[in-house]
């Protein structure tokens, strides 16, 4: 790592009571280099048990406070934000390995969401239930309570900014468990929301060992809902914990995206719009195109065009200017791609493009396509989490829906038609909690967001995300 990059890389920290901790850790490695960039601090039991406090004692206060002053300190957030956008990028292409032009992007969108969440809050509205005279039914929104909030490392700005602003703006009080291989990002979004002037312990961040940090603060008498992004294993876990405690759940968990070509579509721009998708964050975005189910008419068209440009993909280094994709976030993953590709290769798939580790130094795949792809591979079935794209053929539209909907999974899914007959049937077929047509683009701040099936419940984002902090206290009241 040059040392103009240690410079720019800041000390991760724990945020606990409005408190700056360091403690003993782990080290942060630069995807690109395999260089230590620094140390993540582990929480100790008497960390989580002071942060668990402090929430509980902040939100006494910050519930109380007025939506408008609660607003007002989220936008001053969001300024730091857009002020701060050129380290906070930088930070993130050092420590997770996507380009600066794509990490500019993710700082942007988390500002922008959390200026949709801060106007959110001067509108959490109760309603009055007509009823006979002298009896008034109010419904009241009020905040939950202490969120325990637990974020992932593709997304390390977007992904808790998401928890973070969407809980504070109801009215709650947060314990965050930010991933230990991201950490100075989460502590710079922590510190936006600080230098707003958010009271101490409305927001609390730890790192450590994500068993011993779940079993703690789930369990908790003081926390009151679990907001997590991550696996579909993982949710699962976390959801049985808090079930057992009765504590609602917000999950946004894996996906695996089908893609529907139609005959009717241009199958050299669709493409051209999926390489740019599906080397997005490496592909690892949980929203990421990565099962092409393409008509048999266009099916080589679109097969070769995919092919030949994503051969020509610029792979590289994520501060360099001219990288279109940068490497995985670490060499777990790298490995668990290849293993796929070797996987789906000895059952019969063709290797179009990529497929193999480029250099010694990092954690750099190529973006990797493959043809025929038969439905027992692993990939087929399995998400990738990486640059992998699956190309498989379909003969009729009742074909394509199937394979669409085979797996347990439904976070999202494309499709790629100008017929509004097909647009009919895939918008009330298609088995999934979000449905893009004609494009590859992804939720924004104001559209509700998250899956069905195994890929979660609740939703994050528009005016479903901040309600879901909340609980709907009834009031019947009879005048005397």
């Amino acid at each position: 790592m040059s040392a103009d990059a240690a410079r720019a890389y800041p000390e991760p920290r724990l945020l606990i009571g409005g408190e700056w901790r360091t403690r003993p850790g782990a080290p942060v490695l630069d995807p690109s280099t395999d260089a230590v960039l620094g140390t993540v601090p582990h929480a100790t039991p008497e960390d989580l048990h002071d942060a668990l406090a402090a929430a509980g004692r902040a939100l006494r206060g910050w519930r109380a406070t007025p939506p408008e002053t609660r607003a007002a300190v989220l936008l001053r957030a969001a300024a730091l934000l857009r002020e701060r956008v050129e380290p906070i990028a930088t930070t993130m292409a050092l420590e997770q390995g996507k380009p600066l032009r794509d990490a500019r992007n993710e700082v942007l969108r988390a500002a922008s969401i959390v200026e949709w969440d801060a106007q959110e809050a001067r509108r959490l509205y109760g309603r009055i239930i007509p009823a006979e005279p002298g009896m008034r039914h109010l419904v009241i929104r009020e905040p939950i309570g202490v969120v325990a909030a637990f974020s992932p490392w593709n997304a390390p700005v977007g992904s808790p900014a998401r928890k973070v602003s969407g809980a504070l703006a109801a009215g709650c009080t947060l314990v965050l468990k930010a991933a230990e291989e991201t950490p100075a990002c989460a502590t710079e979004l922590a510190r936006a929301f600080v230098d707003a002037g958010l009271p101490a312990g409305a927001l609390n961040l730890v790192f450590g060992d994500p068993e011993t940090i779940s079993e703690t603060l789930v369990p908790h008498p003081a926390v009151r809902m679990v907001a997590f992004t991550g696996s579909v294993a993982v949710g699962k876990r976390l959801a049985a914990l808090a079930g057992a405690h009765m504590k609602p759940v917000l999950m946004e968990l894996g996906g695996h995206g089908p893609v529907i070509v139609c005959a009717d579509a241009d199958p050299e721009a669709v493409a051209a719009a999926a390489v740019a998708a599906k080397s997005r964050n490496a592909g690892q975005i949980c929203i990421s195109a990565t099962r092409f189910l393409v008509a048999d008419p266009v099916y080589e068209r679109f097969a070769a065009a995919f092919a030949e440009r994503a051969r020509a993909m610029k792979v590289g280094h994520p501060l360099a200017p001219d990288t279109e994709m940068g490497p995985l976030a670490n060499h777990r993953r790298r490995r668990a791609i290849e293993a796929l590709v070797d996987d789906a290769v000895a059952r019969g798939a063709q290797r179009l493009a990529g497929g193999g580790r480029i250099g010694t130094v990092g954690c750099f795949l190529p973006l990797t396509v493959l043809a025929d792809v038969p439905t027992d591979a692993r990939a087929m079935q399995e998400e990738p989490f990486g640059p992998l794209a699956l190309l498989r053929p379909f003969a009729t539209i009742d074909e394509a829906i199937a394979l669409a909907n085979a797996l347990p999974l439904g976070l999202n899914a494309y499709a790629f038609t100008d017929s509004a007959r097909l647009v009919e049937r895939l918008t009330a077929e298609l088995e999934t909690g979000y449905l893009s047509i004609n494009h590859f683009g992804s939720s924004t701040a104001a559209i509700p967001f998250g899956g069905v099936k195994d890929s979660g419940h609740g939703r994050e984002g528009g005016a479903e995300g901040v309600l879901g902090y909340t609980i709907a206290k009834v009031v019947s009241h009879l005048a005397r």
